[in-house]
């Protein structure tokens, strides 16, 4: 074998050992997620804290729970603000909420991957803003790691997170102290924060609108397929998937969905 192959194989039976020690200690499953992504984050974070390969950073994490707190927090994927993308939000506003709130008295709505939670608390505000009233609907937000949802439930942001946000919204809605931008206790009580793994765990069910956005980009082909059905399974017939910008999703048909606007999916009734 030339030494260069060597050299291959040898970093290859490092991530895979790696991935095999990550998924004992934390349930998740990297094999899922697009590897060259995944590899070079690791890959720093090791180089970051001291280590040399995969496989010594795995064995590091077995003892040193900070160190596998902050891992997980580099594998996924915290960049968001609240009204992302505005033009994005202005369809739903615009074009999707109309039609779901049709002779509806509630909606469901589920943040699939809600990161640190400014998303979900921008479905909040939409809500509050156009009458859709929070105490008889259903706002369920959730994401992998446990450490970052506990950030969207404090609900504190620096101003790059809120520069989407109106003076109104942001007078009506958060209260300025020390630099930072905290969401009133009336729009945060709204939200039911869950741990949920979009490969693993069941899916609430019977929803309106299900928000996921710019997730499933680093999943592998075969687990966005199954992603992508298993948020269509947790629609109700006529219930909207909006997705993000990078995420468009070529043959939604055959998760039983169709396109009723850029990034937005209607689950078609099959018995029509």
């Amino acid at each position: 074998m030339e030494d260069g192959q060597l050299i291959n194989r040898i970093e290859e039976d490092s991530y895979e050992q790696f991935t095999r020690l990550f998924s004992t200690l934390t349930g998740i499953e990297l094999e899922s997620y697009k590897r060259p992504q995944m590899e070079r984050r690791l890959l720093s974070l090791a180089k970051k804290n001291g280590h040399s390969s995969l496989l010594s950073f795995g064995k590091a994490m077995k003892t040193d729970k900070v160190l596998l707190a902050e891992c997980l927090e580099k594998m996924t994927i915290n960049v968001t603000s609240f009204f992302r993308n505005s033009e994005r939000w202005q369809t739903l506003v615009e074009q999707i909420l109309p039609k779901l709130t049709s002779g509806q008295e509630s909606l469901k709505i589920w943040s699939a991957a809600c990161s640190t939670g400014e998303e979900a608390y921008t479905l909040a505000i939409i809500c509050a803003e156009h009458n859709i009233s929070l105490q008889q609907s259903t706002l369920l937000a959730s994401d992998l790691d446990a450490s970052i949802l506990e950030k969207a439930r404090i609900a504190k942001y620096k101003k790059d997170a809120v520069i989407n946000v109106s003076p109104d919204m942001l007078t009506t809605y958060f209260n300025y102290k020390s630099d930072e931008y905290a969401v009133k206790e009336s729009l945060r009580k709204q939200i039911s924060f869950t741990q949920r793994d979009l490969l693993s765990d069941s899916y609430p069910d019977a929803c309106d609108l299900i928000v996921c956005r710019n997730v499933c980009i680093y999943f592998t082909e075969e687990a966005k397929q199954l992603i992508f059905l298993k948020l269509s399974q947790a629609l109700r017939p006529g219930g909207i998937l909006f997705v993000g910008s990078t995420e468009q999703i070529f043959n939604p048909a055959q998760f039983g969905l169709k396109p009723v606007a850029s990034f937005f999916y209607e689950k078609f009734d099959l018995k029509k």
